[in-house]
């Protein structure tokens, strides 16, 4: 299956430039294992940024500037306290990057009939959270959106929104602006990796009985 759906311009600079918060930063970059054509869009950033670079004037540095590097080269590092971190299984989550793998994971928690989602532990402060989400074919989702922005990349399996398939590699971007209602196809179970910044916000009679008891 070709991808068809990825990061906007605008994110993919922010990825290059290193802007993104960290959680967004690790969904761009799970597409970008699967997506040669972005790939080659961020290449081609980073050859312009380090082109601009080299024409910058040099910068006078101040006169404390060396006694300062030495002083925090002088510094004791912390002490890294070592985790056990077991690298997932390929036949656990299919289509899982080797970099996320390495990540701490909590564990599988239903949420809705036929969707579960298992959080990842991130290694940095971040304010978005991180997590995998599962759902067995043919669930069909409550409507809903978003009061921040959600990414959301296509590992296995795959759903349909607005009569737009979402496959593996494909990547969906969702906020306070867009209602989703997805519904996972037939003959597979799909599973997502999502990045979410702010709540959901479900719709309908169902999505206002059941809003208290959802927590992602």
């Amino acid at each position: 299956m070709n991808i068809e759906h990825h990061p906007t311009d605008e994110i993919l600079a922010a990825f290059t430039a290193g802007i993104l918060d960290h959680g967004q930063h690790i969904a761009v970059a799970t597409h970008l294992v699967k997506c040669r054509q972005c790939r080659d869009f961020v290449s081609s950033m980073e050859q312009v940024g380090g082109a601009v670079l080299t024409k910058l004037p040099p910068a006078a540095m101040s006169n404390s500037a060396l006694d300062e590097t030495e002083a925090r080269l002088n510094e004791s590092a912390p002490v890294a306290v070592a985790k056990t971190t077991p690298v997932l299984r390929e036949t656990e989550i299919p289509g899982l990057p080797e970099f996320v793998r390495r990540y701490q994971f909590g564990r599988w928690k239903w949420i809705a009939p036929s969707v579960y989602v298992r959080p990842i532990e991130l290694p940095h402060t971040s304010s978005t959270r991180v997590f995998l989400l599962k759902s067995r074919p043919g669930t069909k989702m409550i409507q809903h959106t978003h009061t921040g922005v959600e990414m959301t990349c296509v590992l296995s399996g795959a759903f349909r929104q607005d009569d737009i398939q979402y496959g593996p590699g494909d990547f969906d971007l969702g906020d306070e602006t867009i209602d989703h209602w997805p519904v996972v196809e037939p003959g597979k179970e799909c599973i997502c990796l999502v990045a979410m910044q702010g709540e959901l916000r479900l719709k309908g009679l169902i999505g206002r009985i059941v809003q208290p008891f959802v927590r992602l």
